[in-house]
Order: structure tokens, then C-alpha cells, then sequence
């Protein structure tokens, strides 16, 4: 990966408690500072992290239609969006959870297919540390784990063997 991609993709690492323990105003709020989204693309042999897909608005997401129906979108290309957490152990920072999430899109129909439940239940669960990437196609295992462990090899050697092993095709 290129020196300028590295830096304008980066993972959100590690930031302080918003409460601050002050138990006011945010106090048991879901935080979710320590969270990136990576878009695996199966297609192009792509992982890149895209920010926008905390809101729904990546790039592979915008302009289309989306649907609650996989059938309805029979042509659509197969992505991944994973949700990755960071988080700090004794060595240093780590990949914590990893869910991926699919969808499907159809550019030239404008139609896509996203099961926002699923999307929802893979963020909460990367966020309690989980990692949930068996319903993932060996292929796309691969991609995600190349590009874990070349964006910052220092966390991927500190993540878990779990994750590894989850990973590994």
C-alpha cells in the first residue's frame, strides 16, 4: 500500500472516555470512537477503510436504492463492510472485534441490498470484542486479513489468535 493511501486511511485508534466519568450528559452512551469501517470488495481484490459507512454513506452505498431483500437484487456485486474495533491490551493497541456485515449492489439498476438488523447486530457485537467473519467467503477472509495486517502489523501482532485463526483461509 502506498505511503499517501496509508495516511489518508486510518484506523480510529484509542480515544478517552466523552464522560470523562462525570456522569452527566452522554454518561452510558455507546461510544463508537474506537470503530472503523472497511469495505471489502471481493470484486476489485480491494480492503480500504471508508468512515463514511458509519453513516451509511460509503462510497460502494451511495445512489442506489436499498432494499430489505437479497432476491431483489439478483445482479448485485457482493461487498463486505467490516466493522473493526480497536482496543489497547499490554502490548499496545489491537484489532479487538471484527464483524462483516454484507451487501449487495447493483450500480446499473440502482438497486442494493442491505439487512440493516444484521449491520446493526455485527457493529454492537465488534464493539463487546466478538469476532464474526464465518459467514464470510474465504476470498474476502483473505483480503481483510492482507490489509489488517499490513495497514499497522504491530496491531495485528497484538490482536488475538481467535481473530487470526478466524482469518485465516
Amino acid at each position: 500500500m502506498a505511503e499517501d493511501a496509508k495516511k489518508k486511511n486510518v484506523f480510529t485508534i484509542i480515544k478517552n472516555d466523552p464522560t470523562d466519568g462525570h456522569g452527566g450528559f452522554g454518561a452510558g452512551a455507546i461510544s463508537l470512537e474506537n470503530m472503523s469501517s472497511v469495505i471489502v470488495d471481493p470484486n476489485e481484490n480491494t480492503a480500504y477503510v471508508d468512515m463514511d459507512a458509519m453513516h451509511a454513506r460509503s462510497k460502494v452505498e451511495r445512489r442506489v436504492k436499498w432494499l430489505n431483500d437479497r432476491d431483489a437484487v439478483p445482479n448485485g456485486k457482493l461487498y463486505w463492510i467490516v466493522w473493526v474495533n480497536v482496543d489497547r491490551n499490554e502490548n499496545g493497541p489491537y484489532y479487538a472485534g471484527v464483524a462483516g456485515s454484507e451487501i449487495r449492489v447493483d450500480k446499473e439498476a440502482k438497486r442494493a441490498y442491505k439487512s440493516m438488523p444484521e449491520h446493526v447486530k455485527h457493529m454492537e457485537q465488534s464493539l463487546k470484542g466478538k469476532i464474526v467473519v464465518d459467514h464470510m467467503d474465504d476470498h474476502s477472509k483473505k483480503l481483510l486479513r492482507d490489509f489488517l495486517e499490513e495497514f499497522n502489523p504491530e496491531m495485528w501482532n497484538n490482536s488475538t489468535e481467535e481473530l487470526k485463526k478466524a482469518l485465516s483461509v
